[in-house]
């Protein structure tokens, strides 16, 4: 008898345990537009899809910052729909409140879903140069820029955006978060194994040293997330480096 008044608290113990390990897992998300996973405790990749007569269809990286019920994306999804997945999960599943989307350079696959963000009243920046080629390009044009270095806020965390030198395009800027200590490269950066990818805008001269200065700048970065490919460690910007070196 004792036994049987036992096992429904243990039941409704297991219950409890149950729902609290649900609502402290890390929301993730996936479609055939769009995946995100958790990286750290505050940051995200997310990854769209990029269809190219050269490559094929290309999965393409950002990055999101969560802190506070804040939110700040790093380069949108590659086109309006999975922007839209996007901002619909940040929204309505996680309620976070996006304060800003940051593109790190003038191609597709950092601003192709801009115009999602725009229609939701999203503030976006860029650098000023990214302004002036993706106007020429008749890309969507970020609102707002800046000439070297950018620093925003979302929640308790500070989110560092700055150009180093030009590279994959002359306008590539990378977005690193000091708490976290994570960087975003962009398409600045190579993931372990990749090729040289697509060089029609490259600076081939100058991309080794414009890494290099970033590796001088944040050689404390303990996660690297390339524009394409998986994330690593700082292992990253050197073969990078050894990638494009014309030594």
């Amino acid at each position: 008898m004792q036994l049987l008044k036992i096992i429904p608290i243990y039941l409704l113990v297991l219950l409890v345990a149950c729902r609290s390990k649900k609502n402290n897992s890390n929301p993730e998300y996936g479609s055939d537009n769009l995946k995100i996973e958790r990286l750290t405790k505050n940051v995200y990749v997310h990854i769209s899809y990029l269809k190219t007569e050269s490559y094929g269809k290309v999965p393409c990286n950002g990055m999101i910052v969560l802190s506070d019920d804040e939110a700040i994306i790093i380069d949108t999804p590659a086109n309006d729909v999975a922007s839209d997945e996007l901002l619909n999960w940040l929204e309505d599943r996680v309620a976070y409140k996006i304060k800003a989307i940051v593109a790190t350079h003038f191609h597709t696959d950092c601003l192709g879903g801009l115009n999602a963000f725009h229609q939701r009243n999203i503030p976006s920046y860029a650098l000023n140069k990214t302004r002036t080629l993706a106007g020429a390009k008749g890309e969507t044009i970020p609102q707002n820029g800046f000439e070297t270095n950018l620093e925003l806020k979302v929640g308790r965390e500070l989110v560092i955006s700055g150009f180093f030198g030009e590279g994959h395009t002359k306008d590539n800027i990378v977005c690193y978060i000091p708490s976290e200590k994570v960087l975003f490269g962009g398409c600045l950066i190579k993931s372990e194994g990749a090729g040289k990818g697509n060089l029609n805008d490259a600076n081939i001269n100058e991309w080794s040293n414009t890494v290099r200065n970033l590796k001088t700048e944040y050689s404390e970065a303990k996660l690297v997330i390339p524009g394409h490919g998986r994330p690593s460690d700082a292992n990253l910007f050197d073969y990078t480096i050894n990638l494009f070196n014309q030594d």
